[in-house]
Order: C-alpha cells, then structure tokens, then sequence
C-alpha cells in the first residue's frame, strides 16, 4: 500500500506541474524522455509487483530503445513492443499484484507516454522502433536457421571425417604443443580442448558440440528469450571450434567458410542502425564473390559462361539439366542479369529511397533463389538470404487492413516535395540502370526471332579499369553509412535522461559502436581483394587488424570459385575396387556425378564434404589432394564410418561382405546428355589413370602416407566409453546413422514447421475489432493524449483500456 501511495503521490505531483524540470509533459522536454519529476529509486522496482526482475528488464529496455533501439532484447515486454496492440495486450495481462503502482512504473521506466494508439508518440523513435520489429526477428531465426542446418550436416559426418576410423581423424589436428593453455586456445580457438575432461575423445567432442549446436539452434528458431547475445556467441564460438577440429583447407570439408559473415551475428542481431550497416556490408562484400563458378572470369566477356556453369558447377541438381538445354541467347541474358544483380545493385542497399532498397531486396532473392534450384550450394544462399533482410522494415512485412494501406496527402508542401524528389531519384535510378544494362552488353531485341541478343561492348581491361576506380568510392560509402548510423546512435544517447542510465547506455553504446568498426574495418580487407591495387592503397591498420584476428574467421572473400573449370568437360574422379586386380567395379558416391544413368540429387541445405573435394580433387594430380591418399587406404581397410561416406545404406556398397583388395581411381570428362537420350543424365569420356592400383602394404601406398604425414605411427588412445555421456553419444549416433543426412535436415525443417504450427493454433489470440472500431478507438485516444498533454497529466501504460485503471482527475 505505501507503494501505492508514493506512486500516486509522483503521479498527483507530476500532473500538477512540478515534473516540468526533469523530462516531464511540458517544454522540458519530449514527453518519452521520462513520465514524472519523481523517479523511484531503483531498489524499489522489484518489490512493486510479483515478478520481481521484471520492471528492472524494463528499465534496461529503456536504455535500448532510446541509444540502440534495435538491439533491445525480445520479448513480451508490453509498451516496448513498439506501440503494437499485442504488445500492449500483453503487458496489461500480467501485472500481478500492485497493479496500480506496477502499471505507473512500467510506463516509466519504459520511458513511453501511454494513453495513444501507434504513432502519437515521437516520430523519430517511433519509426526506429517500429520499422525493425519484424525483420529483426527475421534475421535472428535465419541465422539460427542456417547454424542449425550447418552443425546437422556435419554431425551426420563426423565418423567418417574425423573418426579415429575416418579420413583425417581429429586427434591428429589437435595435438598439445607445450605452450600455455590460453596461449593455445588463442592460437587454436576451440572448445574441444576441454573434451578429455569430459571424458570424451576429440571427436566425441564434435560430435557434443554439433548436437547442442543444433539443438540450442532449433531452440533459437522456436523460443524468442533463446534469441538472445549470449545464444548467437555460443553458436559462434561452437561453429569456429567445429572449424578448428576440421584442419583448414587440406582436409575434406575445407568449404567451412561460408558461414563466416554469421561468425560477426553476434555483434548485428538487428537490421537498422550501425549493427545493421555491418549487415549490409557483409552482403555487399559477399555478393561479388558469391558461388556463381564464373564470377570475375574472362569467360564473362565471350558471354557464354552459363553454357558451362550448370554442368561443371560441383553437384548439380535435376534442374541444371533442363537449364543446361535453354537457348543460347538466354544464357547470354542470364550473364547480362548476373552482372546487373551482383555488381550495379548491391550500392542501393545504402540507398535514402525505401522502395529502391526493396527492388535491391528482391532482386538478390530472385538471383540467390534461382541458384538454390539450379546448384546444391548447401547454406551459402540461405546465409545471403539472412543478410539481405536488413533491407525490409515493419512496413513491408507487416500484413495491414486496406484503411491502413490508404495514402495520405502530404500535410505541407516541403513533405510532398521531398516525395516528388523521392519518385524522380527513383525513376533515374531505374533509368540509368537500364540505360546502362543496354549500351554495355549491346541489348538488342530480334522481332523475328523472338530472341533479345546481347554482347558484352567494353574489353577485360575495360573492366578492370572500371573496377580500380569504383572499389575505393564503394568503401567510402560505407564508412559514410556507417558514420551515420553512429552519430544517430550517438544523438540518441544524448536524449537519456539520469545519470545512472546514461552511463549504461554509454558502455553499451562503446561496447556495440567499438565492435560495429571493427567488424567493418576488418571486413574491408577481402573486400580488396576484388581489385589488387585497392588491397595495396588500403590502410595499413586494417590490415594489421586482419592478420591479429585472421584465425578467428570473423570475415574473408567468401568466393567459393573464382576461375571457370571444365570448359572441355567435367573432370570426374572414379573411384575402382577389385579382389584379382583384373576385373574392376565402381565404387559410387551418393551425391557426386559417377552412374550416367542416375540423376543429379537435391541434397540442399546439406554439405557433402567428401563429395565436394572430390570436385577439388579432380582439377589437378592426386598430390594436390593429401586426403586422397588416406580415403584409399580406409576403403582398402573397410572401415565403415568412410564407407557411410559414400553409401549410407552400407547394402548398397559393392565391397561391404568384404574390403577390396586393390583400389584405384580413373579421370573421367562428364557431360549432360543431350535431350533424346532416354534414361541417361550424362554421357562420359575416359582421360586417364589419376591413381594407381594399390593394396594395403604397397610400398607406393605407404611412401605417399609418409610423404603427407598420415601414417598411423601410434594407435588412437581408447578412452573408456562407460561415462553417461559416451555413451548418450553413442546412443543418439546409432538411432540416427539410419537417416540420410538430407532427410534428417529437411525432417528437422519439417518438425520445426509442425511445432510452429501447434503454437501458433494452441496460442493465446488477441481480439479483433473491426476497422471502423478501430478507427473510433484512435480517434478517442488521440484526443486522450492531447488532453493530457494540455494539462501536463501522467500517462498510464494502459492506453487508458483497461477496465481495472483508475480515471485521472485534473486539479
């Protein structure tokens, strides 16, 4: 009760005018800057209601949302929520006790004025609030999306990988080397250091941590208190200790880079302010070296480098096939399109007009979405999908009634023309495009032939002239971008009222504004890479700062292919088996061309290792390729952890009743079949011999085993497997090794579609007015919240709705 009477003896005080000095309804002040001149103490916030860290979460939400709205916390904060009805029907259910008191210091230390609809508070925040909501989420469950995908694809290989069975097992790339262990860990960075005090061997610890890692993943993409700081920094640190373990790029599952721009989520969950600018940068930085294999090749300027991307690309896909036989002349405009979409638009992400910002957004969908279909390219699309969402807003996601929908005439005339001028950038943005497209590649359409014919008009060097010039000004926009982003965030910090808040806000403002630099600093590095000369003229700082945290994988150049391949046929490597050494059968993998007759998988969002460096592998001589040698000699051992590698039904396996006694491997040249060839996806050619005929005790086989260090000198150190977690480990491998690895992924995807399903029919539905009731409700409010601020009276979280509040009364 005394509680009680203090808050409305603050209120009574404030709605006489005494709270005009410290942030109150009058000239002070705006009106969200702080509800009264009396602000209770802050010890006092958690015996005011029945959640006792509730209101003291509310007040640290207050300091978000006025520094860095977009990295406050979610949750069912009530007024937080941006103005929303939910929200606020939220918070209104659970008070608990105090409600009178809990209600008034809600509304306060959210700092907000309630009592009017979305909109009557200030325009500014609101629309930094309001317009990142939903993408914010967006984001944070694509990247929870896209880690979950990536610890499940490894876990369903990690036997055969890293195995003390598999090709290269862990052990080997996580030896002690006598230093100190911080200096270890710094060198190495993984948290399977500390997998022998668990008992566990080094790949019993990968396989520990893929398994939180998806789950804590999925539990991201249901639960949003999981989608939290903390969260995203223990998938972080869970995926680069995965990275650790794998042994870089000589070992099978070397593409591991891909997830790098999420290894920096942590630091931007939110897309808008300067977190969000490091998002965008990092998609302006990946596109130009995204998976496409003829991205910066000389094949562009003959502009028939699709006639080639879709069979030699390292797994196709069915769809590849039937984009294979597409005319020629839309090969040629699909190279056109590419070189739009990847180099002319990415810039319009930092554009000030809303809708070019949009037609940005679906332009990269619509390219990413089309390489999905067309190439297994396992969760590099997903993760440029999750980046390219800082680019929407609440406007666009949000699904609003038609009344909502209606246009307004602008009040004054500086509002309509700052729109006309918004429409004609607009349309001279679309116009240079197009006028550039067209004189560039000579677009030009052929009535007769239905056709639109198009060649590139500048020269390589053209090119590389152009690219010299534009690869500094495109840098420069982003440190303006950025630089703006933090003078707002900056501006808004100023707004803070008391000290005690004003100094958190500041920590989190250095905190977050400290990384955000250095995240794009760093980032700036491959992003040279595209131009040398660039790379040599950038600062030396950024450079030093790079090579300090290179180990660490916060950023690179992301380009999977950067010169085209197979321009006279596919190489494919073929791996053989015999018991006699004269009569050879073929040892098939499951996703990688080798049974003309089989049609190409789609296994996205999986990651086959093994089946991609067999792409690798086949550009060049086995010795380019160490692992080779070790995946021989475990198919001449029949270990099956390798042979799941290859066949998951081990039926399946031509050798599984026993081990070949010899194993070689032929190069192939692959080819699409042409359109009349029934049963057949591919046509092949013999090349040569790319290793020889060797069997276990060779004198050839063991010399290439020393000569690359993967000879077996000390057997593996067995630890006892009679610890719960061992064996849990072990339990959950034997109930899962049934399931191929995209079965598992898209059944994981599938579950989580049904969970999300049942809450949101088995979860609570807030009422629905009709237009018209809403439309009255506004009005009245509006004219609510004006009243008060005449006569400088206290808001109430409620928006004046709740049965249970007391009317105000004027003095």
């Amino acid at each position: 009760m005394g509680c009680r009477r203090w808050a409305k003896r603050a209120s009574t005080s404030s709605m006489s005018g005494r709270g005009r000095g410290r942030g109150g309804s009058g000239t002070a002040g705006p009106a969200w800057r702080g509800a009264s001149a009396f602000s209770p103490p802050l010890v006092l916030a958690p015996f005011c209601c029945s959640r006792p860290g509730r209101n003291v979460t509310r007040r640290r939400a207050h300091i978000y949302d006025v520094v860095w709205p977009e990295l406050a916390p979610e949750g069912p904060r009530g007024a937080l929520e941006a103005g929303s009805e939910r929200g606020r029907d939220q918070g209104r259910g659970r008070s608990g006790g105090g409600a009178c008191c809990c209600r008034w210091l809600a509304g306060w230390l959210a700092g907000e004025r309630a009592g009017g609809p979305a909109g009557s508070r200030p325009a500014g925040r609101v629309a930094d609030m309001a317009g990142s909501r939903l993408p914010r989420q967006l984001f944070l469950q694509g990247v929870a999306a896209v880690f979950m995908f990536a610890f499940a694809s490894l876990y369903t290989q990690i036997p055969g990988l890293y195995g003390a069975e598999g090709i290269l097992p862990a052990r080997r790339m996580l030896r002690p080397q006598g230093k100190g262990r911080w200096q270890q860990l710094w060198e190495t960075p993984t948290l399977l250091w500390e997998a022998p005090t668990l008992g566990l061997d080094t790949a019993q610890g990968l396989e520990l941590l893929s398994l939180l890692g998806t789950l804590l993943a999925l539990g991201a993409l249901l639960l949003r208190r999981l989608r939290h700081l903390l969260i995203y920094l223990v998938l972080w640190a869970a995926y680069l200790s995965a990275c650790q373990a794998s042994g870089g790029a000589s070992c099978p599952p070397a593409p591991l880079e891909p997830l790098s721009p999420i290894h920096s989520s942590p630091i931007h969950p939110p897309p808008h302010p300067a977190p969000c600018h490091a998002c965008l940068h990092d998609t302006h930085t990946l596109l130009p070296d995204s998976p496409s294999p003829c991205r910066w090749a000389r094949c562009f300027f003959i502009s028939n480098a699709l006639t080639y991307h879709y069979e030699t690309q390292c797994l196709p896909t069915p769809a590849s096939w039937f984009a294979h036989h597409l005319p020629v002349w839309l090969h040629k405009l699909s190279v056109v399109a590419t070189f739009l979409i990847e180099i002319a638009v990415p810039p319009l992400f930092f554009a000030p007009v809303r809708r070019l910002r949009l037609a940005a957004f679906y332009s990269q969908v619509l390219l990413q979405v089309l390489i999905i279909i067309t190439g297994n390219y396992n969760f590099f699309n997903l993760l440029t999908l999750v980046l390219t969402t800082a680019l929407l807003d609440d406007k666009h996601l949000a699904a609003k009634s038609r009344n909502s929908q209606r246009r307004k005439t602008p009040a004054s005339w500086p509002k309509a023309l700052l729109a006309m001028l918004s429409w004609l950038l607009e349309l001279t943005t679309y116009a240079l495009l197009a006028y550039g497209t067209a004189h560039y590649f000579g677009l030009e359409i052929d009535w007769e032939k239905h056709t639109v014919r198009s060649r590139t008009t500048f020269t390589f060097h053209q090119f590389s002239q152009w690219l010299k010039m534009v690869t500094l000004p495109t840098m420069w926009l982003g440190v303006a971008s950025l630089t703006w982003e933090l003078l707002t965030a900056l501006w808004r910090w100023t707004q803070v009222r008391g000290w005690l808040r004003k100094l958190c806000a500041a920590v989190q403002l250095s905190i977050f504004g400290t990384a955000t630099v250095a995240l794009f600093t760093i980032s700036l590095v491959p992003y040279s890479y595209v131009e040398p000369s660039t790379h040599g003229r950038l600062w030396t700082g950024a450079h030093r700062l790079f090579g300090a945290v290179e180990h660490l994988q916060l950023a690179n150049s992301y380009g999977l292919f950067r010169r085209m391949t197979g321009l006279g046929g596919r190489p494919e490597v073929v791996l053989e088996g015999s018991y006699d050494g004269h009569h050879w059968t073929e040892i098939e993998f499951m996703y990688k061309p080798g049974n003309v007759s089989r049609p190409p998988p789609l296994i996205v969002p999986h990651q086959p290792r093994l089946d991609w460096q067999m792409w690798f592998a086949a550009l060049g001589p086995h010795t380019h390729s160490p692992w080779f040698t070790s995946l021989v000699l475990r198919l001449l051992q029949g270990k099956e952890p390798v042979i799941r590698l290859l066949q998951n039904d081990v039926a399946q396996y031509p050798f599984h009743k026993q081990p070949p006694t010899y194993v070689r491997a032929q190069r192939y040249k692959y080819w699409f079949s042409q359109p009349g060839e029934q049963g057949r996806w591919w046509r092949r050619q013999w090349v040569e011999e790319f290793f020889p005929p060797v069997s276990l005790g060779d004198p050839l086989l063991d010399a290439l085993l020393r000569q690359f260090g993967l000879e077996d000198k000390s057997p593996a150190r067995t630890r006892s497997s009679s610890s719960t977690l061992a064996q849990a480990l072990h339990w959950v491998r034997k109930q899962l090794s049934p399931l191929e690895a995209p079965s598992l992924l898209w059944g994981l995807l599938v579950t989580l579609g049904a969970i999300r399903f049942m809450q949101a029919l088995l979860g609570p539905r807030p009422p629905r007015s009709s237009p018209l009731a809403r439309e009255e409700k506004y009005r009245s409010a509006s004219k609510k919240d004006s009243g008060a601020a005449s006569t400088q009276a206290t808001p109430a979280p409620d928006n004046g709705s709740s049965g249970s509040q007391t009317p105000r009364r004027k003095k």
